[in-house]
């Protein structure tokens, strides 16, 4: 039996591989999607570490909505969702706190599908 084993992919943060800013991102197209790996546990238990998730940048962002954005010059990947006071983004794990944003200007990208490393049967879509 051939048993496939993971292929591990480098994650090193920007400023490591020796960026100073987002010009990586600033150079791609706002229209095309790209993909992400989940880290850490503040999207579990929908979103688990080792998650690929797609993110459309021209994707529109409504009330329920995963999203990334760039808040307090740091990315992040949270739930938006609307209250008396404007919008916030959540994450779906409590032990991490929430945050209100003014608008939706920080909002960068939309999750619009999610899979598991070398699983296409595992594949989820959140926008049709």
């Amino acid at each position: 039996m051939n048993e496939k084993k993971p292929f591990p992919i480098p994650v090193v943060p920007a400023t490591a591989a020796g960026l100073e800013s987002d010009a990586a991102l600033d150079n791609c197209s706002a229209a095309e999607s790209f993909a992400l790996m989940v880290l850490g546990d503040s999207m579990e238990p929908e979103f688990v570490e080792g998650d690929i998730i797609i993110i459309e940048p021209e994707g529109l962002a409504t009330d329920g909505s995963y999203v990334m954005a760039r808040l307090n010059d740091e990315w992040i990947f949270r739930q938006l969702v609307k209250h008396e006071g404007g919008w916030k983004l959540q994450p779906l794990n409590p032990k991490y706190p929430e945050a209100s944003i003014p608008d939706l200007s920080v909002i960068k990208g939309v999750i619009i599908q999610k899979s598991k490393p070398g699983r296409r049967k595992a594949a989820k879509r959140y926008v049709e």
